[in-house]
């Protein structure tokens, strides 16, 4: 969705320097969780989940850039970042629950 987004950005030099921020941030959540997916330990989730988790953070933050300066229309935009908060509450709860099995399993 962030590279359909990117499409209809307005071409500037600011706008497409933001577009590109926008798009490797984006598209860097989905390698990175595909990294994830593969973590050989709890420990190396967490880590690799925690790259994740900035990388969607950064990218909320150039759709809030692009939601001030209006360069999308509001009603396209409310959708990506939807589901940029989804995906972060999910992630979130993800590490916490991992973060919860290290930590019993240090107390034991």
């Amino acid at each position: 969705m962030v590279i359909d987004l990117a499409e209809k950005m307005p071409s500037t030099n600011v706008t497409r320097s933001i577009t590109n921020q926008m798009v490797r941030s984006g598209t860097s959540v989905g390698a990175n969780y595909r990294a994830v997916c593969r973590a050989r330990s709890d420990k190396e989730f967490v880590a690799k989940m925690n790259i994740v988790l900035e990388e969607a953070d950064e990218t909320l933050f150039w759709l809030e850039i692009i939601r001030e300066k209006e360069w999308i229309d509001k009603s396209e935009l409310e959708i990506v970042w939807k589901e940029g908060n989804e995906l972060t509450a999910i992630f979130v709860s993800s590490l916490k629950t991992v973060n919860n099995r290290i930590n019993k399993e240090t107390k034991v």
